[in-house]
């Protein structure tokens, strides 16, 4: 009898599993007639400020105020730009032009973030760019911009915690920044063989602090920030007082690889620009995002360019370019002008802005894994905003485990090239979609005038980055150039854009959306082909990741919002609704 009743109690377990594997396995048969319907499937704003929304279950506390926005901007973009790209781009490309880097890339991220500004005002949800590209080119796109994100954050925030390391140790006197407090494996690949302790603490401590309060973390990043923008006002004048002019030009002149070393150097320190972007993921969280979310973005990307340019000119008057230690480079450069006390103070200041910037670029990380369990891209357990905190506990607690163990391993080298690749292609498809929603969406004119002119765009951007990397003459690169501006004007000439009077919209379109799909093509071409082929197979992962989870449960969610039953054809029997969970 004891033996009947463990028999029917394994059969009971065993049961359930046959079945969701063979749902599953039929799931997978559907994958075709799935795709064509899922990948081009778009939601209106309405949609994804309200159905989609409740998924979540709680809303997020509006508590954000347009000055919490500028901190959170400045706060964001500040300790990870200075402290991280500016020895490194002097060093090895810029040289004393690294300012004028500085304002190429700043130009760049001027131009991307009014298109960000645009899409946010208009549908303010913490999606960010996969909400903005769902909304105009559909799921697939939507998700594929989401996941480079959520990537490019979780690996620069894990980069940028190993920096607060080295800049901690130079606060305390310790002259070997690099090495000083890791501990270093023997056995592992280079690159990974530096275990980074104090890193990992820090994003734990502050994953912690995410999870109880976006206000109070905010109230933390604002005085932060206050304090770091007066630390930098104290190197900026330290530098310019106690520098020499002399070494601006000594010892190979102002641009000692050229106009093409400037813009190498434009694209290596274009990691310095994120973060901007972390505002827009805040949209649910504000209380008037019409007027504080143009304020927040575009106003954070001129302060933080401004002090990027001051800063990179500061510590070039100190030391002559190829004197610029790449790890500490701040504060190793008051070292070697005499002012040692100075070099702990630079250290300590450092530290509080990578901090900072942590916190604000880990918000935007949980809000995005949040939206694409909302969209049911991923399991929706990242979806849920806990009921009385107001934050997304699970996809906060998850990402802040992801990063603290990358940062344990990885150096800064290895990932900023992808991390580069992942942000401008981001970039670049938001201005697209931003062109396609107000010609074609919004403005009712027909898509393929639009395609078209996106098409030659590209083109043209591709064709000019070509020509200039195999260094082609002068005249290639002016045809390219050339014919980017003619059929810009040919565009807004011959098609019709309908104004709105009622939001916030980018001035002199398409000029600027057009000029940073441009940018970001160009700057994309200046990275190594190792950046490329790592990314080609981040692509490959998450497509293939969209194609045996997302694209399946994206569409069960949608069938069972509809109340539609599917039917299997090779059988009679209704099959009962349910959501697909993929391990």
């Amino acid at each position: 009898m004891e033996a009947k009743t463990l028999t029917n109690m394994a059969t009971t377990q065993t049961a359930p599993n046959s079945i969701c594997i063979s749902k599953y396995l039929y799931s997978l048969s559907q994958t075709p007639q799935r795709l064509r319907k899922r990948m081009l499937a778009t939601w209106t704003p309405d949609q994804e400020l309200n159905q989609v929304r409740q998924r979540s279950g709680a809303d997020m506390k509006r508590k954000l105020q347009w000055y919490d926005l500028v901190a959170l901007g400045v706060g964001g973009m500040l300790g990870v730009g200075v402290f991280v790209t500016t020895g490194t781009a002097a060093l090895e490309k810029s040289g004393p032009s690294v300012f004028i880097s500085f304002i190429i890339a700043g130009i760049s991220a001027l131009l991307s973030s009014l298109c960000y500004t645009e899409f946010s005002v208009q549908i303010p949800v913490a999606g960010g760019a996969f909400s903005y590209l769902r909304v105009t080119f559909g799921e697939f796109a939507g998700y594929f911009a989401g996941a480079n994100i959520l990537m490019e954050y979780v690996l620069s925030n894990a980069a940028v915690a190993r920096t607060f390391t080295e800049y901690l140790s130079s606060a305390f006197g310790v002259h070997n920044s690099t090495t000083a407090w890791r501990v270093q494996v023997d056995g592992l690949i280079k690159g990974y063989d530096m275990l980074d302790f104090p890193a990992v603490a820090l994003i734990l401590l502050l994953t912690l602090c995410l999870c109880h309060s976006t206000k109070e973390s905010s109230i933390l990043n604002l005085i932060m920030t206050v304090f770091h923008v007066v630390f930098f006002a104290f190197i900026i004048i330290a530098g310019f007082l106690h520098g020499n002019s002399n070494n601006m030009v000594s010892p190979d002149g102002l641009t000692p690889h050229g106009v093409r070393g400037l813009l190498d150097g434009a694209a290596g320190v274009y990691f310095s620009y994120i973060g901007y972007d972390s505002v827009s993921t805040m949209a649910e969280e504000i209380q008037n995002p019409s007027k504080s979310l143009p304020v927040g973005i575009v106003g954070s990307v001129l302060i933080v360019s401004v002090l990027y340019c001051l800063m990179a000119l500061s510590l070039c008057f100190m030391v002559p370019y190829n004197k610029i230690s790449e790890s500490a480079s701040f504060s190793m450069a008051f070292q070697q002008i005499g002012w040692k006390w100075a070099a702990n103070v630079v250290g300590a200041g450092a530290c509080l802005g990578i901090i900072a910037s942590l916190l604000v670029a880990m918000l935007g990380q949980a809000r995005y894994l949040c939206v694409l369990g909302r969209a049911r891209l991923v399991p929706p357990w990242f979806a849920r905003v806990h009921p009385s905190r107001g934050t997304p506990l699970n996809a906060t607690l998850f990402l802040g485990l992801c990063t603290a163990t990358i940062a344990l391993f990885t150096e800064l080298k290895i990932v900023v090239e992808m991390i580069n690749l992942g942000v401008l292609l981001v970039f670049y498809l938001v201005a697209n979609a931003l062109i396609y929603r107000k010609y074609v969406m919004i403005s009712h004119n027909p898509p393929s005038h639009t395609f078209l002119f996106l098409f030659l765009l590209s083109f043209c951007a591709l064709g000019f980055s070509i020509s200039w990397q195999f260094h082609e003459q002068w005249w290639n690169l002016s045809i390219f150039g050339g014919s980017m501006i003619i059929i810009t004007a040919l565009f807004q000439y011959m098609v019709p854009c309908l104004r709105q009077d009622t939001e916030w919209s980018v001035p002199f379109m398409p000029w600027p959306a057009a000029m940073s799909v441009f940018l970001n093509v160009f700057l994309m071409s200046t990275l190594k082909m190792s950046a490329f082929q790592t990314f080609g197979i981040w692509a490959c992962l998450i497509t293939l990741f969209y194609v045996l989870y997302g694209v399946h449960s994206t569409y069960k969610a949608e069938e069972s919002e509809m109340g539609v039953n599917e039917v299997n054809p090779n059988s009679s029997i209704l099959l009962p609704k349910v959501d697909i969970q993929v391990i």
